[in-house]
């Protein structure tokens, strides 16, 4: 190894550095290192480093020379760093503003990768990983089971898909996060992905609330009803219907048609759509009698309220797809 190594620093100095920086946590993770010589490991790129993962209340710094230091302070945005997994949040920090050299990128990986593995052995699985397990078909009933455990649910738990993909798991009587959200029934543990697949459903038929998608932002998958049924029928490739279509004309034509229209098709009367648009019973008549000569069709008999709830959904299914 080490003729191999001198031979590529002298063809390659970076080539040669990140051989080196191979071998030394490959040391460190057959050795079964701890946190902190794998933090030292990382400051081979020459800056202080610092591992910070809020979820198990681990925070290791290490100073340009090797000396374990306390946390002088939140890291800073520019500096360089990479996370445990995959959408998380930075968790390894090289103290220094980017971009990074091979020698950065390569110390990064390896010191997660080291990481992970020192984390999972000291600390136990971290809670989104148990998060992740507790929602996965795919993992056997007694590993979901102890995840639960892990977690402190009881019997019983509910799934809530957030936007963005990410996942929660909540009790039956915790709040639902503040942000576009579809909120999975309760379940036993046990069956805590099937309550995920449905949180999943019904975060498509969940709006941003802005201009541009009107409407409820938080849904709950057990008031969907036979509504559930139209999100297996539209995919990304999915063409929308000449309702669709209809509603993203009026849209484009009026700024305020596509809230009125929501407001119509999800409250139980005119008078109700009005107080939650803040305008005056004539201005929504006037509105709606303008927004139904561009539909082609009325919004205040039955039938036409009907359609127009079908329509509103099957937008927001290609909109979120």
């Amino acid at each position: 190894m080490e003729d191999l190594v001198g031979r590529l620093s002298a063809l390659d100095p970076d080539a040669g550095a990140a051989i080196k920086v191979i071998a030394y946590f490959d040391r460190l993770v057959e050795g079964r290192a701890g946190l902190e010589p794998v933090v030292r490991g990382a400051v081979l790129t020459g800056c202080p480093a610092r591992l910070v993962d809020d979820e198990r209340g681990v925070r290791v710094r290490v100073d340009a020379e090797g000396v374990v230091d306390p946390d002088v302070g939140p890291p800073d945005p520019a500096w360089l760093s990479a996370p445990l997994h995959p959408g998380g949040p930075p968790a390894l920090w090289l103290e220094r503003a980017g971009p990074a050299g091979p020698v950065e990128a390569m110390v990064l990986e390896r010191a997660l990768s080291a990481a992970r593995g020192a984390l999972a052995r000291t600390r136990g699985p971290a809670p989104a990983d148990d998060v992740a397990a507790v929602l996965d078909a795919a993992v056997d009933e007694r590993s979901r089971l102890r995840a639960a455990r892990r977690l402190g649910l009881g019997a019983t738990a509910r799934a809530v898909a957030v936007d963005g993909g990410r996942a929660k798991v909540l009790t039956a009587d915790q709040e639902v996060p503040a942000t576009r959200a579809g909120v999975g029934p309760t379940v036993p543990v046990a069956d805590l992905p099937s309550s995920w697949a449905a949180a999943r459903t019904a975060l498509r038929f969940a709006a941003a609330g802005d201009e541009q998608d009107p409407g409820p932002s938080v849904v709950h998958a057990d008031e969907l009803g036979g509504l559930a049924v139209l999100a297996a029928t539209v995919g990304p490739g999915s063409e929308p219907i000449s309702d669709v279509r209809d509603l993203e004309r009026a849209r484009s034509t009026a700024p305020w048609a596509l809230a009125t229209l929501v407001a119509v098709a999800t409250t139980a009367s005119l008078r109700t759509a009005a107080t939650t648009l803040v305008v005056h019973h004539s201005t929504l008549q006037d509105r709606l009698a303008h927004v139904e000569e561009l539909l082609g069709w009325s919004v205040r008999d039955p039938a036409g309220k009907l359609r127009l709830q079908l329509a509103v959904a099957l937008r927001r299914l290609h909109q979120h797809p």
